[in-house]
C-alpha cells in the first residue's frame, strides 16, 4: 500500500535529476544510446562520433552516402529525438 507522499522510483529519479540540474545532460547521453534504435544498426555502426551540445547534435559519419541521407532526413531525426526525450533536446544537426 502506498502512502500519499510516496513516489515511484521513476518519479524519484526524475526529481533528483531536476534538483541537481543534470536532467538535460542525462537526456543528451540518452540520445547516444538511442541512436542505433533511431537510425538502425548499419548506420549506427558507421557513426564514428555522436554527442549533443547546446541543442545541436554533432555527428561524424564515415560514409558520405549515409551522411547525405541523414542530412535529407534531419527534420525527422530531430523530431524523433525530441519526442523520445519529451523536450526540445536537439534543434540542429551538425556533421563533423
Amino acid at each position: 500500500m502506498r502512502k500519499t507522499n510516496d513516489k515511484t522510483l521513476k518519479e524519484a529519479i526524475e526529481q533528483m535529476l531536476n534538483v541537481y540540474k543534470i536532467k538535460r545532460r542525462f537526456d543528451e547521453t540518452g540520445v547516444v544510446n538511442f541512436w542505433p534504435e533511431l537510425v538502425g544498426k548499419s548506420v549506427a555502426n558507421r557513426t564514428k562520433e555522436i554527442f549533443v551540445r547546446d541543442k545541436k547534435l554533432f555527428l561524424r559519419i564515415e560514409s558520405s552516402v549515409i551522411k547525405h541521407e541523414l542530412a535529407l532526413m534531419h527534420t525527422q531525426i530531430i523530431q524523433k529525438i525530441n519526442e523520445e526525450a519529451k523536450s526540445v533536446l536537439v534543434e540542429e544537426i551538425i556533421f563533423l
